[in-house]
């Protein structure tokens, strides 16, 4: 009864396998020259546009023209393999593993099926295939696991990833030749090789002045940059920290060693002007931040003073009323 059933069960499968592979080959046909013609036309409408001075929207189109072409690649391959199959379904049928000579074809249909959705019929063979040899089989292949078989250029020619720079200036290149066109590509070659700035990555860099600040604690950098011009402009909060801490700074006060200000009670032969010295007393970001914190401490230490003050004069207020009372 189990043999009647497997004889049973292998002619099912290699007629349901045969017509999904007749109607896949069918179907390849008819999309590839419909694809044909497409292509064509969009190449004469980018090729209209290189005439035009309209490189920009060619460069997005020509996207486009890869990606079809790329599809038309894989659908050639494909159908190779479907015919090669087709040739090979009673070897199928009388082997309980996939043979060695016909795992590449196999392996390359089930990983083309979801991502061509144009031809369904493939996704009928890779359930067959699911059924005959399992699904951890099918699982490697979907997974592009080491020696799944799958077909190098099918992976390249159905990757969802972008053409690079390269791909897309030659296939430019070729358009303006097929067409006679005398089109300049230096202005293509330079914005498609163009690093673009990574605007999800926020600003990189602190303008200001004469030069660009990539760090406000980097002292190397404020100082070249007072060197060359006028000092950058600082964020709002350090400036207005700055100006809190020069005013609540005694004119007489001797700055701490390293810093960069320049002590107007000392005088020289060779006198500076103001301007000069006002730019070189200028602090550092390090020294603003130190003065900030040294302020913040003494605030503390000065409402500290104030609470032991107030609890004094509580204490001494609460001992003079309570003499005032026994002498009444």
């Amino acid at each position: 009864m189990s043999l009647l059933n497997q004889l049973f069960n292998r002619g099912v499968f290699g007629a349901k396998c045969k017509t999904s592979l007749n109607l896949a080959i069918s179907r390849i046909k008819l999309l590839q020259n419909k694809r044909d013609a497409q292509t064509k036309h969009m190449r004469k409408e980018i090729a209209q546009f290189l005439q035009a001075g309209q490189e920009a929207i060619a460069r997005i189109r020509v996207e486009h023209v890869i990606r079809e072409q790329n599809i038309w690649a894989a659908y050639e391959i494909l159908e190779l393999f479907c015919e090669f199959i087709l040739a090979r379904v009673p070897i199928i049928e009388n082997q309980r593993e996939c043979p060695t000579e016909l795992q590449e074809a196999i392996a390359s249909i089930i990983f083309a099926a979801p991502r061509c959705s144009d031809v369904p019929d493939l996704l009928h063979i890779k359930n067959l295939f699911n059924t005959k040899y399992g699904k951890e089989f099918v699982s490697a292949v979907s997974e592009l696991r080491p020696d799944s078989g799958v077909n190098r250029t099918i992976i390249e020619k159905l990757s969802v990833s972008a053409p690079s720079p390269e791909v897309k200036l030659k296939v430019l290149k070729e358009i303006a030749r097929e067409y006679n066109l005398e089109w300049d590509s230096s202005n293509a070659e330079a914005e498609l090789r163009k690093r673009h700035e990574d605007l999800l990555g926020g600003a990189k860099q602190i303008s200001g002045g004469a030069g660009h600040v990539h760090n406000p604690t980097n002292q190397g950098s404020f100082e070249s940059s007072n060197s060359n011009g006028p000092h950058p402009t600082l964020p709002n909060d350090i400036k207005r920290e700055s100006q809190r801490l020069q005013l609540l700074k005694p004119p007489s006060k001797i700055p701490a060693s390293g810093t960069n200000e320049i002590q107007p009670s000392i005088k020289h032969d060779n006198a500076v002007p103001d301007s000069d010295v006002k730019r070189e007393t200028r602090l550092q970001p390090s020294d603003i931040f130190e003065r900030a914190r040294a302020a913040l401490a003494s605030a503390e230490r000065a409402t500290a003073s104030a609470r032991a003050a107030a609890e004094l004069a509580n204490v001494k207020y609460g001992s003079l009323k309570s003499e005032e009372g026994k002498s009444s």
